[in-house]
């Protein structure tokens, strides 16, 4: 075991909040935890080094702490966390939604939300059971049955402060709602967080969710989305990850009723010298249910990509159609890409395919357009944004999916190999 975790399971112990018995429950597991090496398939090629240097230190509230980058035309009630608290929040609650900080919970509150609280997220993930044990604040999302939230919800998390944050969202959309929630994460301080989200989504439920794991330089993220769909549920997920010194995303969706569908997307831009690792598992424990994901990514020099997409096909899930590819880019020949879709499939009467691609930038296109004027990073755009535009127009905000073409143009920029 590392000191760091240690110290986690340590700190764990301290607290003494009403998820006091949660909190034990989560620092045995980790004392039952390998700390992960390279030889784990898991994360043979994302070293946790950075991690093992740190000591634990839970970010206090900063009065500066910046703020999310405005999406213009967007109506959403929005939320910012730094340091661990509440930063800001703009807009209302739309009417027929409950929202309810874990701070701020009744004791009505806090027993709904301790009997769903890990009941969607896979106990094997370790740093959602750090999560489990340090968490400080977190945000319960209530969609009662048959209710349309027309106004997005919006939860940022702002890595501005030295130390270590754990945000928590829980989600629960009852028979035939239909919500939209927005998760970003943004900074580049020396901080380390832990974004875990769980939602669970009723029979004939539509979650439009998206996460946006934006941090760059020196602020480490290890965090993970979990979803368990129901009957008839409708999930869309749009998936945007920048690089940093370490940067993590764990996804998991569980079809739990027949006749479920899930669309996946997700894009990763790795400036120079940075890492970004996206795991994804889908289970199919049920029939007649219906998956497709996307995942495309631009890596720039000397950064390093890992894409690790499962699909677990089991016994009884008959009818089910899958598709999952990973297609890839490479700015330079010292970018790393290490990609490893997979099916496992156990039924006998599915449609399935997966698959994988990299490649380089043509370099008589780029020549050509060099010898006109045009600066190399212009260039690399004017090439390769038609490569991940096609999973940005497929975004049902307009407001969004616009906001998204500004930055990832920015993104480019500084991508320009030298």
């Amino acid at each position: 075991m590392s000191q760091w975790l240690s110290e986690v399971i340590a700190e764990g112990q301290r607290q003494t909040d009403w998820l006091a018995g949660h909190r034990q429950q989560a620092t045995e597991a980790l004392a039952n935890i390998k700390w992960p090496v390279r030889r784990q398939e898991a994360w043979r090629f994302t070293p946790l080094l950075p991690v093992e240097k740190r000591s634990v230190s839970l970010a206090a509230a900063v009065e500066q702490h910046g703020s999310a980058p405005v999406i213009d035309g967007l109506d959403a009630y929005s939320v910012s966390f730094a340091g661990n608290k509440l930063a800001a929040q703009q807009g209302s609650v739309p009417a027929g939604l409950t929202f309810t900080l874990f701070s701020n919970a009744n004791t009505e509150q806090q027993a709904t939300i301790k009997a769903l609280l890990s009941q969607v997220k896979p106990s094997h993930h370790l740093f959602g059971q750090v999560n489990d044990a340090l968490m400080t604040e977190g945000v319960y999302i209530h969609v009662p049955a048959n209710t349309v939230i027309d106004t997005p919800i919006r939860l940022s998390q702002l890595a501005a402060s030295v130390g270590d944050q754990h945000l928590r969202v829980l989600v629960h959309v009852e028979s035939g709602a239909k919500v939209a929630i927005i998760e970003d994460g943004f900074g580049d301080a020396d901080s380390l967080n832990t974004f875990v989200s769980e939602y669970v989504l009723d029979a004939q439920a539509q979650l439009e969710h998206y996460r946006f794991a934006m941090y760059t330089q020196q602020a480490m993220h290890v965090g993970s989305c979990h979803f368990k769909v129901g009957e008839k549920a409708q999930l869309t997920s749009n998936i945007v990850g920048y690089g940093s010194v370490l940067s993590r995303l764990d996804v998991d969706v569980e079809y739990t009723g027949e006749f479920a569908n899930a669309n996946v997307n997700a894009i990763y831009l790795l400036a120079e010298g940075e890492l970004f690792d996206l795991h994804s598992t889908i289970e199919h424990a049920v029939p007649n249910c219906t998956t497709e994901e996307n995942a495309r990514g631009i890596v720039g020099d000397r950064a390093k990509a890992v894409f690790n997409g499962r699909i677990h096909i089991h016994r009884n899930a008959q009818k089910t159609l899958a598709e999952l590819n990973n297609r890839n880019l490479l700015l330079s020949r010292r970018a790393i890409i290490n990609t490893k879709p997979e099916l496992e499939i156990y039924a006998d009467d599915v449609r399935c395919a997966h698959g994988a691609t990299v490649a380089e930038i043509e370099e008589k296109a780029l020549y050509y357009l060099l010898t006109r004027g045009i600066s190399r990073s212009q260039a690399l755009i004017m090439l390769n944004f038609g490569f991940i535009q096609e999973l940005i127009t497929q975004i049902p905000n307009i407001a969004i999916s616009d906001w998204l073409l500004h930055s990832l143009r920015e993104r480019f920029v500084s991508m320009e190999v030298k």
